[in-house]
């Protein structure tokens, strides 16, 4: 019940990354067959495929490669490598609410699919609780997570010393921030699937 949902969502949230990449003029991820929604593509052994199957509600998928070299010339590289990074957890947010959609309309017109022992209710369900969770994990401004760069590409100029200070600690804070994601990330999980649930009342009312 995990696998799925969580190969689906990393699948996409790394077609994200390229796509925003490609249309910023890099086809570094493009040329490497990454522009795809095809898992295949972006399976990692150990944190698309294990992870799940040991019943460990986390997991991660091979990086796409950005060149902001690439960068048609009119795009400034670190702004482009913002965006490069935001898409990704952008697109988790977009798969939440997609699959809020999905079981609100089944709710609404057809019960009997999401009924208990169906399982699709249930996957509908994972979909969106660990979309939200790995969008807000990705954006923890934590090197080498998406935050970071997102952080990094609006970084004014005058406070870029103190930020280059955070990321050389890059290592330990990201151990801190594996021991205390639940912790970093639970109240804004709960308030963003706060929102989702009223729009999903929205719909079956």
């Amino acid at each position: 019940m995990m696998l799925i949902p969580l190969v689906l969502s990393l699948s996409v949230h790394e077609f994200a990354h390229a796509w925003s990449a490609w249309k910023l003029g890099d086809d570094t991820a493009s040329r490497m067959g990454r522009l795809t929604l095809n898992p295949i593509a972006h399976v990692d052994p150990i944190g698309t495929v294990l992870l799940p199957l040991l019943g460990i509600p986390f997991g991660w998928a091979r990086p796409v490669p950005v060149n902001p070299a690439r960068f048609r010339q009119n795009v400034n590289m670190s702004t482009g490598m913002a965006l490069t990074a935001a898409a990704g957890p952008i697109s988790n947010i977009l798969l939440a609410v997609l699959s809020t959609v999905a079981l609100a309309l089944c709710w609404r017109w057809a019960p009997t699919a999401i009924a208990p022992g169906q399982g699709v209710g249930e996957l509908l369900q994972i979909m969106v609780l660990l979309n939200v969770n790995l969008a807000l994990f990705n954006l923890i401004p934590v090197p080498p997570l998406d935050g970071s760069r997102v952080v990094d590409g609006f970084m004014p100029a005058r406070l870029r010393p103190q930020w280059e200070r955070v990321t050389a600690l890059s290592p330990f804070l990201l151990l801190a921030v594996f021991v205390f994601a639940g912790r970093i990330i639970s109240g804004p999980s709960s308030f963003v699937v706060g929102l989702l649930a009223q729009l999903a009342g929205a719909i079956t009312a």
